[in-house]
C-alpha cells in the first residue's frame, strides 16, 4: 500500500470531505505532523473498479485474426492470444499463428512462450493472461484477448473455479484407463457426456487425459466434474464480439483453410509432432496434427487424412460455438456477410469503452 503526502493547509475542509467520500472504500486518511497521509489499498480498488477488456472469439477459421489486426491501432489495443497451442514455440501452421510480420505489426501476448515438451494449463493460461492485461494497462493500451479455447478465456475473464491445488495432478481411475485402452478416445468423450454433457462440451475427444481426470472426478466425488468448476465471479468487465456466420459459409471456409495450411507445410510440422509422439506432450492431441499419423505410419493415404482433419475441424468448430452460446455473453457480428463488420466492432468498442 504506497503512501501519498499533501500538506495539511492545502485543502479546505469541504474538498477534504469530498476526498473522504470518494476514497472512503479502498484508503486510510491519517493526520501526522500537519501532513494529511493517504494510504491507498490497490486490492480494494480492483474490487471497486474492474478493469475494461475487450474479447474477440469464434470458430476456427473464421476470421479473428483479421479483425483484431485491422481494430487494433484503432484503439490502441495489444494482443493476447487466447488460443491454448498457439503458446508453442515449434508449431505455427497448424495452430494457425499470425504470421511474423502481423506479430510486428501488433505486440502480442502469450504466444511463443513455451516449448511443447513444457506443460501449460488453463491455470498457466490465467496467470500470465492476466499478468498480461496488467503490463498492456500500465503500458496505457487496451488488453484485446483474441481466440478460440472458450474455456481458457472464460477462465481468465470470469475467474472460474478451476479445482483444488493438486487436481491436476489427481491420479486417474484405473477403470477409465482401462475403458480407454479397450473403447478408444472418442468412446471415452461419449461416456464423459452421457454422465456429465456441460463437462463434455469444454473437453474435446482429442483430449483423452482431461476426459480421463473429469471421470475420476466424478466416480470419487459422486458430484458432476462441470458443477465443481462453476463458481463465477468476474475478473473483468468485458466486452466479448463473437463472430460467426452460415453454418455452411464457415464449415466452407474452413475446408479451404486446410488445403492454404497444406500448400504452406502443415504436414512437415505434422511430422515433427509425430517423431517426437514418444516424450509425451500435448500438442499430440491437438487438432491439425494426429489426423496425419495414419499416414506417417502407411495406415492412411494423405488424402484421407486431409479430409480426416477437415471434418474434425468442422466438428471443433461446432463445439466452439455450443460453449461460447452456453457459457458466455457474445455480441454476435457476422464477417462473412456484412462488410462493415470493423465499423460495427468499432462502434460497439467506443461505447463500451465510453460508458
Amino acid at each position: 500500500m504506497p503512501y501519498k503526502c499533501l500538506p495539511r493547509n492545502y485543502l479546505s475542509p469541504q474538498i477534504l470531505a469530498i476526498i473522504l467520500n470518494s476514497i472512503k472504500p479502498f484508503a486510510i486518511l491519517t493526520l501526522k505532523k500537519k501532513k494529511i497521509f493517504v494510504r491507498i489499498d490497490t486490492k480494494k480498488i480492483r474490487g471497486f473498479y474492474m478493469q475494461k477488456i475487450i474479447v474477440l472469439i469464434g470458430p476456427t477459421g473464421i476470421g479473428k485474426t483479421d479483425l483484431a489486426l485491422d481494430l487494433a491501432p484503432k484503439i490502441n489495443a495489444e494482443i493476447i492470444s487466447g488460443d491454448s497451442m498457439q503458446i508453442y514455440q515449434e508449431v505455427s501452421i497448424g495452430t494457425a499463428k499470425p504470421t511474423d510480420e502481423e506479430l510486428k505489426r501488433v505486440k502480442h501476448y502469450l504466444i511463443n512462450q513455451r516449448s511443447i515438451f513444457e506443460e501449460y494449463s488453463v491455470k498457466d493460461f490465467v496467470a500470465e493472461g492476466t499478468k498480461a492485461v496488467d503490463k498492456i494497462v500500465a503500458d496505457g493500451a487496451i488488453p484485446l484477448v483474441v481466440g478460440g479455447t472458450g474455456f481458457y478465456i472464460n477462465a481468465l475473464v470470469n475467474q472460474l473455479q478451476l479445482g483444488e491445488p493438486g487436481e491436476y495432478q489427481t491420479s486417474v481411475d484405473p477403470q477409465w484407463e482401462e475403458y480407454l485402452k479397450e473403447n478408444g478416445e472418442n468412446k471415452l468423450w461419449d461416456l464423459l457426456q452421457a454422465k456429465d454433457p456441460a463437462a463434455a462440451e469444454k473437453i474435446a475427444p482429442q483430449n483423452s487425459r482431461r476426459s480421463l481426470r473429469a471421470l475420476t472426478v466424478i466416480s470419487r466425488t459422486g458430484k458432476l466434474f462441470s458443477e465443481q468448476q462453476q463458481k463465477i465471479n468476474p475478473r473483468y468487465d468485458a466486452l466479448i464480439l463473437g463472430l460467426n456466420s452460415d453454418r455452411e459459409e464457415v464449415y466452407h471456409r474452413i475446408n479451404m483453410r486446410v488445403d492454404k495450411m497444406m500448400e504452406h507445410g502443415l504436414l512437415q510440422e505434422a511430422k515433427f509432432v509425430y517423431e517426437n509422439r514418444s516424450r509425451e506432450h500435448q500438442v499430440i492431441q491437438a487438432i491439425g496434427y494426429k489426423e496425419f499419423f495414419p499416414y506417417f505410419s502407411g495406415e492412411k493415404t494423405l488424402d484421407e487424412c486431409v479430409n480426416k482433419l477437415k471434418q474434425a475441424s468442422r466438428k471443433y468448430a461446432k463445439r466452439q460455438l455450443t460453449y461460447f452460446k452456453h457459457q458466455l455473453p457474445v455480441v454476435w457480428l457476422d464477417p462473412l456477410q456484412d462488410e462493415k463488420v470493423s465499423e460495427k466492432a468499432l462502434r460497439k468498442i467506443n461505447e463500451f469503452l465510453n460508458k
